[in-house]
């Protein structure tokens, strides 16, 4: 699990209230419900108007998968594709259906199984890039979803804020009221500069990092197994796929590690060097 973006996100209100402790405002004066409400309820509204509602729940499911930050370490991938290069060299091809039939992931299960067939190598590489493209116009979706909200945010919020002045232009004939009724109307300013920036956009940055990495890792699986059905060496397949990692995600012991280096899958590998 990583938890960068919880982190975050508290840090960044940590330093508001901070900030709102040493100016010896009022917290409370900035947690009222009329703006808040405008702004976050209008904002989601505004965001599922753009799209569609099937894209709105792609991007509620994508947020609990981001606030986790759950991860496979390249280095645990290549040993899964180096156990697998070792079953099938001792045992032959039909040994994976075995092996796929107690593999958790639903990418890597559906390419034994698919070896294990008979499929032919360039057409199992095509339908693993089918598969990976699809994935990663998922996350692309929700990303952009919330990537839309950050926008809307802003701009609601100053609605909200030419909404309370109005009300505040009706009673100039009260000016004992105007000083408090003046700071209120900012606030609606305030929460969607806030809401844009401490929540929607970071969210959305995350779940497109996320997706980059996912997409990382099926593209190290897929150029794996396709090795493994055309027979490769294992240790050799190992350095292989270890090669197409960049340096900084390859844990301490890097290219130079005969050990599994503990990291996170960053950045695509580079396919040009994987071709069986």
């Amino acid at each position: 699990m990583d938890p960068a973006t919880i982190i975050g996100i508290l840090v960044a209100f940590g330093a508001l209230y901070a900030m709102i402790t040493l100016e010896h405002a009022s917290v409370e004066a900035l947690l009222l419900p009329a703006p808040m409400i405008l702004v976050f309820g209008a904002t989601i509204a505004i965001g599922i108007a753009g799209g569609t509602f099937k894209d709105f729940l792609v991007a509620v499911k994508a947020v609990p998968p981001a606030m986790m930050g759950k991860t496979t370490p390249p280095q645990d991938t290549i040993d899964s594709v180096v156990v697998l290069a070792e079953k099938a060299r001792s045992e032959g091809l039909l040994a994976l259906e075995e092996e796929a039939n107690t593999v958790g992931d639903p990418f890597l299960r559906g390419a034994l199984q698919n070896i294990a067939d008979g499929t032919d190598g360039e057409e199992l590489r095509e339908i693993l890039e089918d598969e990976i493209d699809s994935a990663s116009q998922t996350h692309r979706t929700a990303s952009k979803f919330f990537a839309s909200l950050g926008g809307y945010a802003p701009t609601v919020g100053i609605i909200g804020t030419v909404v309370s002045l109005t009300h505040v232009l009706e009673n100039l004939s009260s000016p004992d009221k105007l000083g408090p009724m003046i700071a209120a109307a900012f606030v609606a300013t305030l929460w969607g500069l806030l809401s844009a920036n401490f929540l929607w956009l970071p969210i959305g940055t995350r779940i497109k990092r996320l997706g980059e990495m996912e997409t990382a890792r099926m593209t190290l699986l897929m150029e794996g197994v396709l090795a493994v059905q055309a027979g490769s060496q294992p240790r050799l397949l190992g350095e292989r796929l270890k090669a197409m990692v960049p340096q900084h995600a390859q844990g301490k012991g890097g290219k130079d590690s005969g050990k599994g280096a503990k990291g996170t899958a960053e950045g695509p590998p580079a396919q040009g060097r994987a071709a069986a």
